[in-house]
């Protein structure tokens, strides 16, 4: 009951440790369970410790002490960068106990002594993640032949065969080296299976939390942990659309028409178009889409709704550069009608003949046809600005003459706003008696001088 109690003594130590550490990385603890062999040849009494210490060191049958039941129990944890630390609790009956001191041929027989320990080791695992896992280690303890102990320092290689992930049988060696002279220098050896267990899955999807990029959504392996809801092949968090399978190159979104452009971004999902027209056609590529194109198969700008710009007058401008869109004029003049001198020469004639009341700037009636021919022909040049000239004789004071010209060139000017031609058009200046073309000697010569003038404007 003695031995037993110091066993569990042992074990509710290992459980203490176990239970004092957060468990942060993919199964970090192991747990070993098997049986110990205590071999103390050829140190027996006497105390005989020299170079022969490893002699005959597999000899089972004449030196090893072996329990036939469960006689050891360990528990480790992984600390990072190859390393773990562990705890050990043990028991033995023994019998061989070393060799006999004034005949190192012969085991050393002893009565049934109790045998039991705790030992605490530092390990260092050479390759990780791979079936053959062999270490070393090193730590001391404390160990009991019946009622006598002392501590110990004790070196261990040993080797984990692991079946699987974790399940594995585990072989090792330690040498203890005991600091009192009542306890001898002695080996023990173990075997038994091991389980690594500890790591966490809060998601269940078989990846354990530290390699698990989306711990708290099941994913899949591929994508290390993060899921792909639509089954495209591209994990969710790159996936531009995570609930419908796409294609890789839109990532992860669909194009239903195989345009290139994600339905998403596709203005004409169901046709195949241009990605600079967001996905619609433009069948006479003029780069108005077809659904907006007045003139599908014709090309044309935007701004007439993808039609071409007509000509109506057919002078070669187009309407919408063409200032007199209705009526035949030149490129040089914007479409417009440009005002020729045989133009400039009838409407001088006709100004001539416009008649005033003497010394007055009232027109007289019989003048209205004349300015009607006037105006018919300014309003074939809807966009040529004139000038109305107003010319006297020299008869009477040159004051008074130039008031006379100036009066009878708004006159006109008036007349012809009220009848139709825009003001904008339309300028006045008198020139009174100093722009004569005759001779004002004569009554022919002064009534030639008496005219109006109607030029375009420079």
């Amino acid at each position: 009951m003695k031995n037993l109690s110091r066993l569990l003594f042992a074990m509710l130590l290992v459980l203490g440790y176990s239970n004092s550490n957060a468990q942060d990385q993919n199964n970090p603890w192991q747990i070993n369970i098997g049986v110990n062999a205590v071999d103390a040849y050829p140190n027996g009494d006497g105390g005989l410790f020299s170079e022969t210490i490893f002699d005959e060191f597999a000899n089972v049958t004449d030196h090893w002490n072996i329990l036939p039941s469960l006689s050891t129990i360990s528990v480790s944890k992984y600390v990072g960068d190859g390393f773990s630390f562990g705890v050990a609790g043990s028991l033995n009956k023994i019998d061989k106990w070393g060799d006999i001191s004034t005949n190192p041929d012969t085991t050393n027989e002893v009565d049934d002594l109790s045998y039991y320990g705790v030992d605490g080791t530092i390990k260092y695992n050479f390759l990780q993640n791979t079936t053959l896992d062999p270490y070393v280690g090193v730590g001391g303890g404390y160990t009991w032949i019946d009622e006598i102990g002392a501590g110990t320092l004790n070196g261990t290689i040993g080797l984990n065969v692991w079946f699987s992930d974790n399940v594995g049988l585990t072989i090792q060696t330690s040498y203890k080296h005991a600091f009192e002279d009542y306890l001898t220098t002695h080996f023990q050896h173990t075997a038994g299976i091991s389980i690594k267990f500890g790591g966490t899955d809060t998601d269940g999807d078989g990846i354990y939390d530290k390699d698990d990029a989306c711990p708290d959504v099941a994913g899949l392996e591929a994508f290390n942990g993060c899921p792909d809801t639509d089954g495209d092949g591209i994990e969710d968090s790159k996936d531009s659309c995570p609930n419908e399978a796409g294609l890789a190159e839109l990532n992860g979104c669909p194009d239903a028409d195989g345009d290139g452009v994600a339905d998403k971004d596709d203005n004409c999902p169901s046709v195949a178009g241009l990605k600079a027209l967001a996905g619609c056609p433009d069948a006479d590529g003029d780069g108005v889409t077809d659904a907006d194109d007045k003139c599908v198969n014709t090309a044309g700008p935007a701004a007439n709704n993808g039609c071409p710009w007509p000509d109506t007058d057919g002078d070669g401008v187009l309407d919408k550069d063409d200032k007199c869109p209705d009526v035949k004029g030149t490129v040089a003049n914007s479409g417009c009608p440009e005002v020729s001198e045989e133009v400039q020469k009838t409407l001088n004639e006709y100004a001539k003949t416009i008649l005033f009341d003497t010394g007055k700037s009232t027109i007289k009636s019989q003048s209205e046809a004349v300015l009607a021919d006037i105006i018919s022909i300014l309003k074939e040049y809807p966009t040529a600005k004139f000038t109305v000239e107003g010319h006297t004789d020299s008869v009477g004071s040159e004051k008074l003459n130039q008031r006379l010209s100036d009066s009878r060139a708004n006159s006109v000017k008036e007349y012809l706003i009220e009848n139709g031609i825009d003001a904008f058009r339309l300028s006045a200046l008198g020139y009174g008696e100093a722009k004569p073309i005759d001779s004002n000697n004569t009554r022919k010569g002064r009534a030639n001088n008496r005219r109006v003038e109607i030029n375009l404007a420079k």
